[in-house]
């Protein structure tokens, strides 16, 4: 098995063309997408421009709020508005010790204005564990 370089550009570990979801679907819409496609956060849109992102426990927190109906709440109520982006050539390590260093748990990969990719912490965690096999 090939070793991970910590330099590798973050487009050689991204998911590519992640799942997204706009604005003003509901809650509900969200967290059934991220069931059915077994996964926990979720690029959000307006239109074809990130406006945000969202993650299963963002979902369930709001959906926890007295008087949140996840029928006709919309995700943009749940989402965090500014997420952490970068670009498809950043470092691997550069975006590791970020979302490290922020306690996040995805980096958005944009290029061209457009979400191109999403790195997680289970991705980083998948790596780990390669590494760890290498030894």
């Amino acid at each position: 098995m090939e070793r991970v370089d910590k330099d590798a550009p973050i487009e050689a570990f991204m998911t590519v063309l992640p799942h997204t979801v706009g604005t003003d679907q509901t809650i509900e819409y969200a967290q059934h997408l991220m069931a059915e496609h077994h996964i926990r956060h979720l690029p959000v849109l307006r239109g074809r421009t990130l406006e945000g992102v969202v993650s299963e426990r963002d979902l369930a927190l709001a959906a926890g709020f007295d008087g949140v109906d996840a029928t006709k709440t919309k995700v943009e109520e749940a989402m965090s508005p500014v997420p952490y982006t970068v670009s498809r050539k950043t470092h691997l390590a550069e975006v590791v010790r970020e979302m490290a260093d922020r306690k996040i748990g995805s980096a958005l990969v944009v290029h061209d204005h457009q979400v191109a990719g999403i790195f997680t912490v289970s991705d980083a965690m998948a790596l780990f564990a390669r590494v760890l096999e290498e030894g």
